[in-house]
């Protein structure tokens, strides 16, 4: 995997195998969102092989041997970012961010739109930052 260093010149997360880390971060948010935070959360596990996870500075980052972190779930009062670290490699990408690039969703049915999940499963098989 060829390293692509984080936007930030802060240490990256470390991966893990275990996805506890992320049900305790789901558990954690806000009500109104928890039900669009775990649907996405089965949405990105369902497209990563070998998948890692961390939470770091409050947010959770979906990764894989090989790729790297692709995905970060950013969880406010009522909504979520859901950010493709790669999103400039994408093809036709979100038009929000620069490098990484992000879709702010609000609603459940949101999650169920057919160019998010085109955009997860395209980041989930495209290199993304280095956890090294």
């Amino acid at each position: 995997m060829k390293t692509i260093k984080p936007l930030s010149s802060k240490k990256p997360p470390v991966p893990n195998e275990n996805s506890d880390i992320i049900k305790e971060w789901i558990d954690d948010a806000r009500p109104k969102i928890n039900p669009l935070i775990t649907k996405l959360d089965s949405l990105v596990r369902a497209n990563l092989n070998e998948p890692r996870y961390a939470i770091k500075w409050g947010n959770a980052y979906y990764g894989s041997v090989g790729k790297g972190w692709v995905i970060q779930l950013a969880a406010y009062d009522i909504s979520v970012n859901i950010v493709f670290l790669n999103g400039d490699k994408l093809s036709n990408p979100p038009e929000l961010g620069s490098e990484t690039r992000y879709v702010k969703l609000t609603k459940l049915q949101e999650a169920d739109s057919t160019q998010l999940v085109n955009w997860v499963r395209e980041s989930c098989q495209t290199e993304g930052w280095s956890w090294k």
